[in-house]
């Protein structure tokens, strides 16, 4: 090891801290990013295009390929379902929403849940749906 004489300017830069910042950010960035995504994993069907999500105050509603139903990630019932939007709705009347449902699952369970919207007036509402593959 060298010992760095006084009053002699350094000739070479230790660049290792700044590696290990960068590593620290680097890592802080991937959970970051892995940890903001919602919802429950479904099997989209396809369309030609894809409406964006929208704001964070959006619900998610997810059907699954078993038909169970998902308010962002809890399980609920359409009586539970209700019940909560009817909290959210009270709370933003311009709740927006949107309805990710399995491509699998039985069209009356799709309709049923949207029935259950405009039960509850909510206008702001979107079908996920996955881009079509070419």
């Amino acid at each position: 090891m060298q010992v760095q004489e006084e009053g002699k300017p350094y000739d070479d830069i230790n660049i290792v801290p700044m590696l290990d910042l960068t590593y620290v950010l680097l890592i802080i960035f991937i959970i970051m990013t892995t940890a903001a995504v919602q919802g429950i994993q479904v099997n989209l069907p396809k369309a030609s295009a894809t409406p964006s999500l929208g704001q964070n105050q959006t619900k998610a509603i997810s059907i699954t390929a078993d038909g169970t139903i998902y308010l962002d990630t809890y399980p609920v019932t359409l009586a539970e379902l209700e019940t909560t939007l009817r909290g959210y709705k009270a709370a933003n009347p311009a709740l927006p929403v949107v309805v990710k449902a399995d491509a699998s699952i039985q069209y009356q369970q799709v309709v049923d849940v949207l029935d259950l919207l405009g039960r509850l007036e909510i206008t702001q509402l979107g079908l996920v749906t996955q881009r079509l593959v070419k």
